[in-house]
């Protein structure tokens, strides 16, 4: 009888407790952005070259801050029953989550504007996804973003690598010329500062539906990421970490952020859900 009330018990607890299964996918997006916080630094103008912008005088400029919005650079709308992300305008800022998330397959989609500002008047339109962000904003060349691994989301560029301030990262890479591709059957190279390899390697493939919605995935687990574009591997990165000196750390977990650089971009979908390993049907990038 004992026991029978026991187990009774902990039914009743577990009907009680709210949880969700590994395999459930969590909404980022709702109309008050209530999961995400704002980060504006700069007006950047033409010829910025990673220097702290300084008025006419001279004088440093003082970038914006946390949590402003001014030019309404993020919003939600509605398009045809649905919630969007409206991204854009002249401030370089991001969104970034309240919570710090590690070992996850994030999905979301993305489509661009037709608004541009400078310093980006004459360029390919540009965001990304920043993922395992520590510390504080403002860190990198931009003055705008955490140390974090960057999902480039660009024309003709979307899963590009970027590293951000200190962040490195392993990619099996072929180089044409000066520039690097994603190429499974190419040289683990390491990217980020310091690497001699600069911090930048294209994707594998251009997979982007231009002038329409584009399904983004990024998968990562532990110090490794699959990145799929429309349904492509577009790069498979490993061994994430970020440098204090010359002492190399883990970078396998953080905040996610949302680039907004003076491009207008749209994002809607936004979903998460935990995992517990790197998909079998990718495991053969790591190999």
């Amino acid at each position: 009888m004992k026991t029978l009330s026991l187990f009774c018990l902990l039914l009743i607890l577990l009907a009680s407790t709210s949880f969700k299964p590994k395999d459930e996918w969590t909404s980022l997006l709702d109309k008050k952005l209530s999961k995400w916080e704002i980060y504006q630094s700069f007006r950047h103008k033409d010829g910025y070259k990673g220097e702290a912008p300084k008025d006419e005088n001279g004088n440093l400029i003082k970038p914006l801050g946390y949590n402003k919005n001014e030019e309404n650079e993020f919003s939600v709308i509605d398009e045809n029953g649905e919630q969007v992300l409206k991204i854009g305008g002249p401030i370089y800022c991001c969104l970034f989550t309240k919570a710090d998330f590690g070992n996850y397959d994030l999905k979301l989609k993305v489509k661009w504007g037709d608004k541009k500002w400078v310093p980006r008047l004459k360029e390919d339109k540009d965001s990304g996804v920043l993922y395992h962000g520590q510390g504080e904003c403002g860190v990198e060349y931009w003055r705008t973003w955490m140390l974090s691994q960057e999902f480039q989301v660009t024309e003709g560029g979307m899963g590009d690598y970027w590293s951000q301030a200190s962040s490195r990262e392993d990619v099996k890479a072929r180089k044409d010329g000066s520039n690097y591709y994603f190429d499974n059957k190419g040289t683990l190279t390491a990217f980020g500062s310091g690497t001699g390899n600069g911090g930048f390697c294209h994707a594998g493939v251009d997979a982007e539906n231009k002038g329409s919605w584009n399904d983004l995935e990024l998968i990562t687990y532990g110090d490794k990421a699959i990145r799929i574009v429309n349904g492509q591997v577009v790069m498979a990165l490993s061994n994430s970490r970020y440098m204090v000196g010359n002492e190399a750390k883990p970078l396998v977990s953080g905040k996610i952020q949302l680039q907004c650089e003076a491009a207008e971009v749209f994002y809607k979908d936004i979903m998460i859900k935990p995992i517990d390993g790197i998909p079998a049907e990718y495991a053969g990038y790591f190999k």
